[in-house]
């Protein structure tokens, strides 16, 4: 399937795209959630085999290959019931504001908020929120650099 239909099927159908200017969306981009949860900006690239629960995505925005964007996890506080049957968290979408680049293979974690014009490296676990213009890397992800 082309980038064309994929935007399209987002804009028209999903409708979770006003502007579809530049917008890349790579094959198998997973949408969990639908519609209500996910918004998603202008001059956006969404590389293949990422998967959104949840999030607002601002302009401009780069997302590598195989990001997890979370936005609940698994209740896990009691002993005597299995993790499986004790729910799911409340819905916490996660924010990525514009001009924000996502490297290969990161998780960002429910409710985080990764500020305009940051860098999160490869491989980084996201559990906390990154500040505006911050490099942040690692498990968890720690930021090690202002690009100001």
């Amino acid at each position: 399937m082309s980038n064309k239909i994929r935007v399209w099927y987002l804009k028209n159908i999903l409708k979770i795209i006003d502007s579809c200017e530049e917008c890349i969306f790579e094959e198998r981009v997973y949408i969990s959630t639908g519609k209500d949860k996910i918004s998603i900006g202008h001059h956006t690239h969404i590389n293949e085999g990422v998967f959104i629960q949840a999030a607002k995505i601002g302009n401009f925005v780069l997302i590598a290959p195989n990001v997890s964007i979370l936005s609940n996890a698994h209740v896990h506080e009691r002993f005597d019931i299995p993790i499986m049957l004790q729910g799911m968290t409340s819905n916490e979408p996660v924010t990525i504001e514009d001009d924000v680049w996502i490297g290969r293979n990161v998780i960002i974690m429910p409710g985080c908020i990764i500020g305009t014009g940051s860098i999160v490296g490869a491989g980084a676990i996201v559990t906390k929120n990154i500040p505006p213009f911050s490099i942040a890397v690692g498990v968890p992800a720690e930021v090690i650099k202002n690009r100001k």
